[in-house]
């Protein structure tokens, strides 16, 4: 039920026929983020993200809620470091009205200056309010470590400095540059009609053009860095990011990586949750995730602890880390591990929304579709050899980075530097 077709001007537009479901959702996805601004445009991918919200030149804001709530649907927009997306999800039934009212904030907001200075006080208070969630903040103080001075260490939300500094025109601006027909693509999954459904996208958006400006699309490849930060903080815990090198979204051992991840910190079952929670019971929240880009990635352990138990909880991350890179797993923890992998992916494709998410990313990252069962064999692919390869590549070297934040005294800090380094 998969169909790929190019708009006349060059626009993606990639669609996963699903007849079971009563729903459909549709995304726009624009390949700019918060990498792609200079320093003094930091904040902009996330400012027009709310903006076109804010009215059109045939709606009011207020037109726009009222009319996405009266069709029991969702309407929403969300920022990253490589992409912009705006999406509609409702009723098969309620397509040609959501589709609609997604294209005319997409194609006819009207940025209205008194709308973005007002929008300019809800993005920082936006700002504050990470700066008040410690799990957040050293996350973002992580972020900065590891990207060093490269665009991938800046904040998505932006700074108060170039918030404060957005005029209209500069919006504009960033619009002709960034939002390409050549670097979107509309995704659709759900309950539709093909051909009618390509005939609306075709006239709605097949002769969109922001500008005849060319500019190519070029991004500079990160170079991770490894060390240490602390920042004290009057909180109640310490909240502490190992971080290690990790690998490209589209990256060939990705799925390695995956069950490396689930095995160290993923998943309630994994070494990381079991030996500091449920074994000593010195955390409350302790994970690892990834973060991959188009041409690079990291890990990241976090965990939040009583400021006298870091350095024996740093301990801890460390040992797992060093017996995964000496040892690797064995068979029956990587069965456990593809079936858990398998599990997940499987329930986490059952909405409209998020096959439509998939769609969009296969096509930004591969050009390509990936099949659930395509997944599957990959998953199963994995072998032990694999794992333990990509954990010896990923987990040892001089680029390992460690972040603090909390009420821990200058000595403490200090100690828990030197013990890391």
């Amino acid at each position: 039920m998969y169909r790929k077709l190019i708009l006349e001007n060059g626009i993606r537009l990639v669609t996963e026929r699903i007849p079971t479901l009563k729903s459909v959702t549709v995304g726009i996805w624009v390949n700019a983020g918060s990498r792609d601004e200079s320093p003094a445009q930091a904040g902009y991918s996330h400012f027009i993200e709310h903006m076109l919200f804010k009215g059109t030149t045939a709606r009011s804001a207020t037109d726009i809620s009222r009319e996405i709530d009266a069709l029991g649907g969702e309407m929403n927009a969300f920022t990253t470091r490589e992409t912009t997306t705006y999406y509609v999800k409702v009723l098969d039934q309620h397509l040609p009205k959501g589709l609609d009212l997604l294209a005319d904030l997409f194609l006819r907001s009207r940025l209205g200056k008194k709308e973005i200075e007002k929008e300019k006080q809800v993005i920082l208070e936006e700002i504050r309010m990470v700066q008040d969630d410690p799990e957040d903040l050293v996350q973002e103080l992580h972020t900065k470590l590891v990207m060093g001075r490269h665009p991938l260490s800046r904040p998505i939300l932006g700074r108060e400095s170039t918030v404060i500094q957005i005029s209209r025109q500069a919006l504009l601006e960033y619009i002709d540059t960034h939002y390409r027909p050549q670097e979107i693509v509309l995704a659709v999954a759900g309950n539709f009609n093909q051909q009618r459904l390509e005939k609306t996208m075709a006239r709605t958006f097949g002769r969109y053009r922001p500008s005849n400006r060319i500019v190519p699309h070029t991004r500079r490849p990160p170079e991770l860095c490894g060390g240490v930060t602390m920042k004290q903080k009057p909180l109640e815990q310490v909240h502490l990011c190992v971080g290690f090198k990790g690998v490209a979204a589209g990256h060939k051992d990705r799925y390695a990586v995956y069950a490396l991840n689930a095995v160290l910190g993923g998943s309630v079952s994994s070494r990381l949750f079991q030996e500091i929670r449920e074994k000593r019971g010195l955390s409350y929240s302790v994970y690892s995730f990834l973060s991959g880009y188009s041409d690079g990635g990291t890990i990241t352990v976090y965990a939040g602890i009583r400021a006298r138990e870091a350095g024996q909880v740093l301990d801890l991350i460390n040992r797992e880390v060093k017996k995964l890179a000496k040892h690797g797993i064995d068979g029956a923890e990587l069965k456990r591990t593809k079936d858990q992998m398998k599990g997940s992916l499987m329930l986490s494709l059952e909405s409209s929304h998020s096959r439509m998410n998939k769609l969009a990313k296969d096509e930004l990252i591969a050009g390509t579709h990936t099949t659930l069962e395509d997944l599957i064999a990959e998953i199963d692919g994995v072998a032990e050899h694999q794992v333990f390869q990509t954990a010896q590549n990923l987990f040892a070297g001089d680029r390992i980075a460690l972040t603090g934040l909390g009420p821990f005294s200058s000595r403490q800090a200090g100690e828990l530097s030197a013990n890391f380094s």
